[in-house]
């Protein structure tokens, strides 16, 4: 079975050796920075290593998971826009380095240049693959639709906000075990019980990097500390706050949210006061490991020999055990 760090290099390559149309170089070159500033590469590698455990041979799925990546990669572009972001891996993102309009037309780019690597499907998958892949770049559009309508709710759900972050992340994990799977020969029971373990992993990731946005090494995280807090995004540690603080912490927790006046850092601090009063840290770490855990259930029922999933046992504890 492949290693997590010899998968991310097989991806790394294909990346380097994509071809592009350079009739315009500084339609591509934004294309070509963002791809090449790292990242974990955790959504292509997951689909490499779901196709192994199925299949020894990889080859027929890299160009599908790398268009994967490049997605992902798409939706960061745009999303740093809505967010107004300044870094992204402790790089300046897109926007920042050339202009807005500038990372709007790469990030566009960056949509057809994955569809064209789904096309390099295997042929009797190519229709499924690309239902797979379809189905959640429009899930994760409705996801950022939701996040964007939640930052002027006044109340947002648990339920609520575990649904917005399903479909904004989860999904996209969940179309990389799936499309893994597909492509390795599984049959159709196998390949959805991957998009469970998949689904459930990306809810843990997601809650994980909630966590990192306030807890987390600057270095390790690849964005400012608090990020979120400045930003007044509703996080699960603002809505799981918002639905247990009390009294006169609630009344403080609102106005401190509520106060564009207030100097970044002091806001930040005074959130993570609260936060830590709740114990929001172990509180979120729990949620992150029912997920987790969930997960594996889901892996346990695939009919496959156990010893061949040990490297998405691994991958999925390491987003617990990231660096916080």
């Amino acid at each position: 079975m492949y290693k997590h760090s010899h998968l991310k290099e097989v991806i790394d390559r294909a990346i380097v050796n994509l071809s592009y149309n350079t009739e315009a170089e500084k339609l591509i070159d934004p294309v070509k920075y963002v791809l090449s500033i790292g990242g974990k590469r955790l959504r292509p590698v997951l689909a490499l290593m779901a196709c192994n455990i199925f299949n020894d041979k990889i080859d027929d799925a890299i160009l599908p998971a790398t268009g994967l990546e490049i997605f992902h990669n798409f939706t960061l572009v745009h999303d740093d826009i809505m967010d107004q972001a300044l870094l992204r891996r402790n790089f300046p993102t897109v926007h920042n380095k050339w202009s807005a309009n500038q990372a709007i037309l790469s990030g566009d780019v960056m949509a057809f240049i994955a569809n064209e690597c789904f096309m390099q499907s295997p042929a009797n998958y190519l229709l499924k693959v690309f239902r797979v892949y379809n189905k959640a770049a429009v899930e994760v559009c409705v996801g950022q639709q939701l996040d964007m309508d939640y930052e002027r709710a006044s109340i947002v759900s648990q339920q609520e906000y575990l649904r917005m972050i399903e479909l904004k992340t989860a999904v996209l994990f969940a179309a990389s075990a799936k499309t893994g799977a597909i492509i390795g020969g599984a049959d159709d029971k196998d390949a959805e019980l991957m998009y469970e373990y998949g689904r459930n992993l990306g809810l843990a990731f997601q809650l994980q990097d909630d966590l990192l946005d306030i807890y987390g090494d600057s270095k390790a995280f690849g964005k400012t500390l608090g990020g979120d807090i400045i930003a007044n995004k509703k996080t699960f540690p603002y809505v799981y706050t918002m639905e247990k603080a009390e009294g006169k912490q609630i009344k403080e927790f609102q106005k401190i949210f509520s106060d564009r006046s207030t100097d970044p850092d002091s806001k930040v601090m005074a959130v993570i006061n609260i936060y830590d009063s709740l114990n929001i840290k172990a509180i979120t770490e729990t949620f992150a490991e029912k997920y987790i855990s969930f997960a594996f259930s889901f892996l346990d029922k695939v009919s496959i020999d156990q010893a061949r999933k040990c490297e998405l046992v691994n991958i999925a504890n390491s987003l617990i055990g990231r660096d916080r």
